[in-house]
């Protein structure tokens, strides 16, 4: 029987053996860093759009800024001149009278439409929950079809409406017995007025809210409504225990929506009366294009357009600051 013999090489004295592949050893590979241009991808990516949204908008809103701080008139504007007058526009402004007293009627009209807009909207979307298929596909149809109706278009519907000799609201309402509303102008004082277009803002705006609380509606567990259900709880109770804490901070974004949208109306009440009767009807955005159109006073129109980002800064925080303490509002 013949003897095989094995030899081993010995390695050389200071040399480490072949390191084992990480599968081997069990360890992670590492990782490499990434190049500078990797790291700055993102951002690349992301820079068109960002220069677009600060050309589009962050641009008009310095502009508009700087030229609250110039005397610029039909004439400056013509001759191209600068000319540089610090504070004197804001002190214009806010020493006028009538702005307070047009600021004053903003506040309240926008605070009484979004009350109003609200309210109704919500109730839209919990009446939409319990009615049947049918009627519920009619009645979206039908708000549908009020949203897609331009703001120009629904002005004049209701200019007709309104009118006071061939309008169909004061036919009615002498058919009724109300022989007072024979000739009667809805458009003699600024609150009528501002009441009509109010009410025609509201139309307009029901639609997007009853959708948009809806579609939170729905989005509720049905196993809730069951449960209080089951516990007795009556329809204010289920509401305030199940509905309320689910749909608060949709409530609370589409309201903050709504102050912002009717805060800033401007073509209804202008295509109604132009701010009349006498500017009783005038609001802010009003006071400014008459500034700034009218009498081509282009620095106090722009003073007021920075006042008007003020005023409603401060009437939207509440809910800004409130949106951004609940868990679906954390940045």
């Amino acid at each position: 029987m013949t003897a095989v013999k094995t030899t081993e090489t010995a390695a050389p004295a200071g040399t480490l053996p072949p390191a084992l592949p990480p599968a081997v050893t069990g360890g992670a590979p590492k990782r490499r860093r990434g190049s500078t241009f990797d790291r700055l991808l993102p951002y690349l990516l992301l820079a068109p759009a960002l220069i677009a949204i600060l050309w589009l908008i962050g641009w008009p809103v310095v502009s508009v800024f700087v030229t609250s701080f110039r005397r610029l008139n039909l004439g400056e504007l013509v001759r191209g001149e600068i000319v540089w007058t610090g504070f004197d526009n804001y002190a214009a402004v806010l020493q006028d009278e009538r702005f307070w007293t047009v600021s004053l009627r903003t506040v309240v009209f926008t605070v009484a439409v979004v009350v109003a807009s609200v309210g109704m909207g919500l109730g839209i979307a919990l009446l939409m929950r319990v009615l049947t298929p049918w009627v519920r596909i009619a009645l979206q149809i039908a708000m549908l079809c009020a949203w897609a109706m331009p703001i120009l278009a629904s002005t004049t519907v209701y200019q007709w409406m309104f009118d006071q000799n061939y309008g169909i609201l004061n036919k009615t309402l002498v058919q009724l017995g109300f022989d007072s509303f024979a000739g009667y102008s809805w458009f003699s004082s600024g609150t009528s007025t501002l009441s009509v277009v109010g009410l025609l803002i509201v139309w307009q705006a029901i639609p997007f809210l009853a959708f948009s609380l809806y579609a939170g509606l729905v989005g509720i567990p049905r196993d809730l409504y069951e449960a209080a259900g089951i516990d007795g709880a009556t329809g204010l109770q289920t509401f305030r225990a199940v509905t309320w804490p689910e749909i608060k901070s949709l409530l609370m974004m589409v309201t903050f929506l709504s102050t912002l949208w009717d805060f800033k109306v401007f073509a209804q009440i202008w295509v109604f009366r132009e701010g009349g009767p006498s500017g009783e009807s005038t609001t802010l955005p009003v006071l400014q294009y008459l500034e700034g159109i009218a009498k081509s006073h282009f620095g106090v129109a722009a003073a007021i357009s920075v006042l008007m980002m003020v005023i409603l800064g401060l009437i939207t925080f509440q809910y800004l600051r409130k949106l951004l303490q609940t868990e679906e509002g954390k940045i």
